[in-house]
């Protein structure tokens, strides 16, 4: 690996200005110039190798490329328009130069992708593999940003795109079994729905929204808990690819992984059911799936589905950091 300090000169020089963006790499903090009227958005995320990804699946283009999108996709949630990223890099000493220009060609693509700029960071050996940590700000205007707090009872429950296929992608993997061309690339590339979330927030049609990256039983749950509701989530109606329905045909177990297997990046919403026609027609403009897959309710709690009516359990949870 080439010097700490060449290493960020480095990234200075492929760094392009942004309009917002007032001061950028080489001082002790960067400045930003958010717009009148509207308010700063900013999240955080930490990536660990042997924990978030693993190298001998992964190269280095395609982890920078997700690590940005991934961290977009916060922004995408909450209805913003992105500003700036943030790098903390932890470098180990097996990573080689070779290794980091891939990561850094793929992270200025991903940055390119959503307009983002990189304002700053952070860079410092490793001693127990690669560490990532991301901060992303955006904005959007006030008043516009969409919480997880805002849906109510008697809303539909909507979701873009399709479940499933990233945690499908996985499992196979670790089981040494081969991958579509398509599954992996919902896993290694996932994209970020940003044009969805600043559509579904600036025309007011999402009222609580969020990111599916843990999965959609335990993401659900969050929103429902910030909103103090309940939901039904009918389980033939979750969108499902056709490389999922193929598994899914031979392993029906394998719903589970459309309820809970996580890193989707899919964007996850409650709307009025007024709304569904304009639903609709945003989902041609964009064009991308979004399917009603169910309803908020009064009572409390998370209840799946069958098509005959009949209910339905996950027998896997969505994934915890801190669980034994």
């Amino acid at each position: 690996m080439a010097g700490e300090f060449s290493f960020i000169e480095k990234l200075r020089q492929r760094a392009e200005g942004h309009a917002s963006l007032t001061l950028g790499i080489g001082d002790d903090c960067s400045a930003l110039q958010v717009p009148d009227g509207h308010e700063l958005l900013t999240s955080t995320d930490l990536l660990l190798e042997n924990v978030h990804f693993r190298l001998d699946w992964t190269n280095p283009h395609d982890l920078a490329h997700k690590a940005v999108s991934v961290n977009v996709s916060d922004l995408a949630a909450m209805g913003g328009r992105p500003l700036a990223l943030y790098l903390g890099l932890g470098v180990p000493r097996s990573f080689g130069a070779g290794q980091l220009d891939l990561f850094v060609d793929g992270l200025f693509e991903g940055l390119a992708d959503y307009a983002i700029c990189l304002a700053g960071g952070d860079t410092c050996r490793s001693a127990n593999g690669l560490v990532l940590a991301i901060t992303v700000q955006g904005h959007c205007r006030i008043g516009q940003r969409v919480t997880r707090a805002g849906g109510r009872a008697g809303e539909d429950l909507w979701v873009s795109g399709t479940l499933g296929d990233s945690a499908l992608c996985l499992r196979r993997l670790l089981a040494r079994q081969s991958c579509s061309t398509a599954l992996m690339a919902r896993h290694f590339r996932p994209r970020a729905r940003l044009a969805l979330g600043q559509a579904l927030a600036e025309e007011g049609l999402a009222t609580a929204m969020l990111d599916l990256s843990d999965g959609l039983d335990g993401d659900l749950g969050h929103l429902l808990r910030a909103s103090g509701v309940g939901a039904r989530v009918n389980i033939n109606q979750l969108p499902l690819s056709s490389d999922f329905r193929a598994h899914l045909a031979r392993q029906p177990e394998l719903i589970d992984l459309a309820l809970c297997g996580g890193e989707d990046y899919e964007l996850l919403f409650s709307a009025n059911p007024q709304k569904r026609a304009d639903l609709e027609r945003l989902s041609q403009r964009m064009p991308l799936p979004l399917t009603c897959i169910g309803q908020l309710s009064a009572a409390s709690g998370l209840q799946y589905l069958q098509a005959d009516g009949s209910a339905y359990r996950p027998t896997a949870g969505a994934f915890d950091h801190f669980a034994d």
